[in-house]
Parts: C-alpha cells; structure tokens; sequence
C-alpha cells in the first residue's frame, strides 16, 4: 500500500498536492463494501498555515452555502437533532463537544501536554453499524506557542469530502486557538485510506487536469473578504432548512 506525505503552505495547497499525489501514486482494488472499485493509498497532507489565503480551493463539491452548512454542523451542531429522532446515529460534533471544555482546560493546564485528544470513534457502535466514524481523533498540540492539530481519519473520500472536512477541522482548530489564547499551528491531516471511488475517476481527471494546468490563484478563492461574506449570506436559508427539518 503507498504511503504518502505532502506539504503546502496553504490548505489547498496541501491538499491539492495530497490529489496530485493520489493520482501518481495509487493502487487500485475493489471496494466490495459499496460495489465498485476504487484508487487508493494511504495520505498525510500538512498546511503549514492553514489560516494563510488563498483558503478556499475551487476542486471540491458544493459553494458557499455548503460549506458554510458543514462548518455549522461540525462546530455548531446545528443537525444534532437528527440524533435524538432516531434519523442518524451520530455527528461529529455530538461525539466531541462534551469533551472540548476538558481539552481547553487541560492545554491551559499544561501547555507541553500531549493528552489534549478528542476522541470520535465510538467503539461499541462503530463495530457493527454500515456507517462507522470515518474521524477517529484529533489531537492538539502547543509548541512554541502555537496550537497544531493532527487528526486521524480511518477513511476519507478524496474527491467529495476532504476539503470540507480539512476546513471545518481547521475552524475548530482556530477556535480552540482563542479559548486558550495561542495562535494557530500546523494542520496535519492523515488518512489511512485516502480514496477516490470508480463513479468519480472523471471527476478526480478533472481535478488533477485544473491543478497541473493552473497557476494557484486560478484554482482558488480568498476566505476573508470573498467567501466569508458568501458564507454569511448563506446563513439564512441554512437556519430555514434546519427549522423544516426540526418540523417533520
């Protein structure tokens, strides 16, 4: 199995770089699981400054309002309801925010500790359902005044979900980064199966087309002042879904 390390400054510099290096440097198998077949390797991308702009890389699936949504879902629970109807069995955030306030208090406790660990997987379950945590953990680390984040995914659609999952944990990183009043680190992402599925190898072409033929801003956006602003505007339709969803 290949295992892969890339680097970029920005986040989707690293993450393009982790597609480009997918794309050379695969295998490809079955995936019985889901009935198809898929290119595979295991991948550790890192954004030496997940913050620096441009933030936004324009290879992923959804705009503004998805990402935005994804965001709210991760920090905010904004879909946590769907637990407590029985529709879905879990989300990330309700397996991790009970933890956070002994996170932050354990970094402020000990700045060098290395127990500051969010932990996702949720062993009974995850055992026997059909949809198991791709998350496992996330660990963060102060150095030198700095929050690093590393997490840890068992699974990770490289196509369709990466971006958005890499953007959301970076938002969360930056928000812990204020509670205990640092500023933000590396981000290192690790996935042990880094995939694309068959059904979306023109899609994955078509990235890897964009990024060897494009200079690095014509592939991306700023985040302040051009998404951010997007994101904003997008809020309002976000908060009515959530609200018809809560109704039925």
């Amino acid at each position: 199995m290949f295992e892969l390390l890339v680097k970029g400054t920005t986040l989707p510099e690293a993450y393009h770089n982790a597609l480009v290096a997918l794309h050379e440097n695969h295998e490809e198998l079955a995936c019985p699981d889901y009935n198809t077949r898929q290119k595979e390797a295991s991948m550790t991308f890192v954004a030496e400054e997940p913050l620096k702009e441009p933030m936004i890389s324009k290879l992923f699936i959804g705009g503004p309002r998805e990402l935005e949504q994804y965001r709210q879902e991760m920090l905010d629970g904004i879909l946590d309801f769907e637990v407590e109807k029985g529709n879905w069995a879990y989300t990330y955030h309700q397996r991790i925010e009970k933890q956070i306030p002994w996170l932050v208090d354990e970094l402020k406790r000990n700045p060098d500790t290395r127990r500051a660990i969010l932990i996702v997987r949720d062993w009974e379950y995850d055992i026997t359902s059909d949809s198991p945590a791709c998350l496992q953990l996330l660990q963060l680390l102060i150095r030198n005044n700095k929050l690093h984040m590393k997490i840890v995914m068992r699974s990770n659609d490289a196509a369709k979900a990466t971006f958005m999952n890499s953007f959301a944990f970076i938002m969360l990183q930056k928000r812990i980064a204020e509670a205990v009043n640092v500023s933000v680190g590396t981000y290192t992402h690790r996935s042990h199966s880094f995939h694309v599925y068959e059904n979306d190898y023109k899609l994955f072409d078509s990235y890897i087309k964009k990024i060897k033929e494009s200079n690095l801003e014509d592939v991306t956006y700023d985040y302040v002042g051009e998404w951010d602003e997007m994101m904003e505007e997008a809020k309002p339709e976000i908060a009515k879904m959530v609200e018809e969803l809560k109704r039925r």
